[in-house]
């Protein structure tokens, strides 16, 4: 019997994910355990999810590309072209595909089964908690941005933009993820998290602005 999914590791591996420590094989495993978790409390099929999981981010798109929307959808070809090259259970390929397709933040694709919206969930809680802030502000490295406005930290007078500030993101995109959960399991995980990063913002105002708790 194949080990499928040390065959999903391996096409991971001769894959070029790019510089994004964001999206690197560690968070295709980290998405791969919280889509694990979320499938055994709402009973989702693992024959659909854990494919789906590891392949989510198969073709590497950065954000800064005008084609990033396009990124899941180029994702889901290529990882049927792989599934149907191994001789995965066609039974299962186009569940797989609506779950890599509809991931996605910047897709913008309703989640139609309890699957696709297994996968969605863990993928966007790996955008929250202590994980999403490290992964927040390594992806604002990476484009060049400051870790938050001097004059203006959290956006008292001016509006929030992340295509210059890191904490930014929290406000523009991250928050809202957490509202947008599909399961009940993954929203009682996204609100921890996002009272986590709430802390960390909370202190952060802190000790930029030279107080000490």
């Amino acid at each position: 019997m194949k080990d499928w999914e040390a065959l999903f590791v391996e096409k991971l591996e001769q894959t070029d994910l790019g510089n994004d420590p964001a999206h690197d094989l560690a968070h295709f495993s980290r998405v791969v355990a919280t889509a694990k978790a979320l499938a055994a409390e709402e009973g989702a099929r693992l024959e659909v999810v854990v494919p789906a999981a590891w392949l989510h981010d198969l073709v590497n798109v950065p954000k800064n590309d005008p084609r990033r929307s396009q990124a899941s959808r180029l994702s889901a070809e290529e990882a049927l072209r792989f599934l149907r090259s191994a001789e995965y259970p066609e039974a299962f390929l186009a569940d797989i595909a609506h779950a890599i397709e509809a991931h996605s933040f910047s897709a913008g694709i309703e989640p139609r089964t309890l699957e696709a919206k297994v996968v969605q969930d863990a993928d966007r809680l790996d955008g929250l908690g202590a994980i999403g802030i490290a992964r927040c502000f390594a992806v604002g490295g990476l484009l060049g941005v400051r870790f938050y406005d001097p004059r203006d930290p959290f956006a008292k007078q001016r509006s929030w933009n992340d295509r210059e500030n890191a904490i930014d993101h929290f406000y523009v995109k991250l928050f809202k993820t957490a509202e947008s959960l599909q399961t009940s399991a993954g929203r009682r995980e996204g609100a921890r998290r996002a009272e986590f990063m709430r802390q960390y913002l909370d202190r952060l105002a802190l000790e930029i602005g030279g107080r000490m708790a």
